[in-house]
């Protein structure tokens, strides 16, 4: 009989995103054996992912790796991999704050945070954009729970809260809130706000391609032509954002905003970068709050909002909205508050 050899996993929903996470000492440390042996656990390059964990979408094709943390004041490392379920591409150039959201109670079910009594908060380093995050995880009795009365648009029914805080996120990845230092960059004649809050995003306004701004993310991934024009878009506002030849990369996402329908600051439908987010990424989120809220945005004049510091805002999404919480000092951001859920799915082991 053949003897087979699996690893140790747990399968988790985080916001509305949902992958495997390993702890780091039960994986390869060489990246290309690392690599090599998720894409068998995920089963790509296939667009079905028929053969592994993934979920045939790029939302359901992510993992996250997470190690006891040697740094100061921060319990854990956590590195993000976003795996493209057909070609088999691995990109570690982005966080997810999605997925962050389940990094909280896996690191306290795992040992490699203490729980105490009511809530933990759980901070993480961010190793794709040497970033600190802080999670306050509900644990009545010192003990993780994942019922609760919070909703999140994009997730069916309602969990315990998670409250997610970045800190210093503004450039976190292009090396300034603005990266060309402007708050409005030109395309052949269409108007560009690049941003990174967290995640390298580019702003346009739906009409000034042919769109509403409102339309589903099925017609909107049908529409070849839109595509190719927001990918040249994308390779040159990659250079621009100082993240060189992007043409492989998960980064920059490109937003589309509309005017809001639903009470919140604007309207989103953001391509990751080559399908479109049934909701959107809580960092995009915090990267399109940030560039509505800029003077001069290409979000100017879609936006009716009373700035205050920290502010609060809705981001829409074709799944609902999403609160931001910005909080600046000076011209930069300097916390970034949102609040998520997290599933335990599955623990067990997985063979590859």
């Amino acid at each position: 009989m053949e003897k087979k050899t699996g690893i140790n996993c747990v399968l988790m929903r985080g916001g509305t995103s949902k992958g495997p996470i390993f702890l780091r000492r039960d994986l390869p440390s060489d990246i290309k054996a690392r690599n090599k042996l998720l894409l068998r656990i995920m089963g790509s390059p296939d667009i079905r992912q028929i053969n592994g964990l993934g979920g045939a979408h790029p939302l359901t094709s992510k993992v996250a790796i997470v190690s006891l943390s040697k740094r100061p004041n921060i319990d854990v490392d956590y590195l993000f991999l976003q795996i493209d379920p057909e070609s088999g591409n691995i990109s570690d150039a982005q966080n997810c704050g999605n997925m962050l959201a389940a990094i909280g109670p896996y690191a306290i079910e795992k040992g490699l945070a203490q729980a105490l009594n009511g809530e933990t908060t759980v901070q993480v380093y961010m190793l794709n954009s040497d970033a600190r995050a802080e999670l306050v995880v509900q644990t009545p009795g010192g003990q993780i729970t994942y019922k609760g009365s919070t909703s999140i648009d994009g997730v069916p029914g309602e969990h315990a809260p998670v409250l997610q805080n970045y800190f210093n996120t503004a450039g976190a990845q292009c090396g300034a809130l603005l990266p060309t230092g402007k708050p409005q960059d030109d395309f052949m004649g269409i108007p560009c706000t690049l941003i990174d809050n967290g995640m390298p995003t580019v702003l346009i306004r739906a009409e000034d391609v042919g769109c509403s701004g409102y339309e589903t993310p099925h017609l909107l991934e049908e529409n070849l032509s839109l595509k190719a024009h927001l990918e040249r878009i994308r390779i040159w506002a990659g250079e621009k954002m100082n993240l060189g030849n992007v043409s492989e990369k998960t980064v920059p996402k490109m937003c589309l905003i509309a005017p809001p329908r639903h009470g919140g600051i604007i309207t989103t439908r953001t391509f990751i970068p080559h399908r479109v987010h049934q909701s959107v990424g809580v960092l995009a989120a915090a990267s399109d709050a940030a560039g509505c809220l800029i003077e001069n945005s290409v979000a100017h004049g879609l936006v009716k909002f009373q700035m205050s510091n920290p502010c609060r805002v809705d981001v829409e999404h074709p799944s609902g909205k999403m609160t931001v919480e910005l909080e600046w000092d000076g011209d930069d951001i300097v916390r970034t508050g949102l609040i998520r859920t997290a599933s335990k799915i599955m623990e067990g082991i997985v063979f590859p």
